[in-house]
């Protein structure tokens, strides 16, 4: 059986989607959630094959959710939104369905997700766990809680392995993500990377001081002295128009 999660704010969709279900026997529904809180805490409860899920729900979006997984289920998403196919699809999800979408359409998204559920490519990267959107939020997972953390609150970010540290007042916490893709989801004239293993924000710099042969350091409002590279400085000296 192929255990498969709803996750929809809109009933009458999310019941939709279960009916046009009936048709596959070797689907299972084992949950049906109405945001992406409840998703998130079913997938982690029932560790499913297959998620069929809305993207724009309350608290958190799909896209967020699917951020918040060490490993994400094969994905269908629904959706009454055109604009998010081409970040769906860069996310490697199996099929975009377009509310209000035919019992054909999801017909053809079946065809896709049992032939890719049967044959899994194994070098096939979800890339779920790469999104990173231009927006003025993180979401991040503390133990089984999840934490909404907003970006101006943000004093530096800092790499270690395959995770960044994003550091705030309330302490430090764990995003799993590049350095390059946190970079491309910032606003650039609020924050800047200034070495290979930090990026800052912009408001939180009280000055600039030499360190070691070209190299500086960036004193932050907290105390904390951030490396900057040769790059970085002139990077700095162009967005702070020194």
């Amino acid at each position: 059986m192929i255990k498969t999660l709803i996750i929809d704010d809109e009933p009458l969709a999310a019941e939709l989607v279960k009916e046009y279900l009936m048709d596959y026997p070797q689907i299972e529904v084992v949950a049906m959630c109405q945001d992406g809180f409840s998703g998130f805490k079913a997938i982690q409860e029932h560790h499913p094959d297959l998620i069929f899920l809305d993207i724009q729900m309350p608290k958190i979006t799909g896209f967020e959710m699917l951020e918040l997984l060490d490993e994400a289920p094969a994905v269908v998403f629904t959706t009454a939104f055109d604009q998010y196919a081409l970040k769906a699809f860069d996310a490697q999800a199996l099929d975009y369905l377009l509310k209000p979408f035919s019992k054909e359409r999801f017909k053809q998204a079946m065809e896709r997700v049992l032939n890719q559920l049967r044959n899994p490519s194994s070098d096939e990267d979800s890339g779920l766990q790469s999104l990173a959107e231009k927006s003025n939020r993180l979401v991040v997972r503390v133990k089984n809680d999840i934490k909404i953390i907003p970006i101006q609150s943000v004093r530096f970010f800092e790499a270690e392995d395959d995770y960044v540290a994003i550091h705030t007042e309330e302490g430090k916490f764990l995003k799993k993500m590049t350095m390059k893709q946190l970079e491309e989801s910032l606003d650039p004239g609020k924050f800047a990377r200034v070495h290979r293993s930090y990026l800052i924000n912009l408001n939180e710099i009280t000055g600039i001081e030499p360190y070691e042969r070209e190299s500086y350091l960036a004193k932050m409002r907290s105390g904390e002295k951030i490396p900057v590279s040769k790059s970085g400085y002139a990077r700095l000296r162009q967005v702070l128009g020194l």
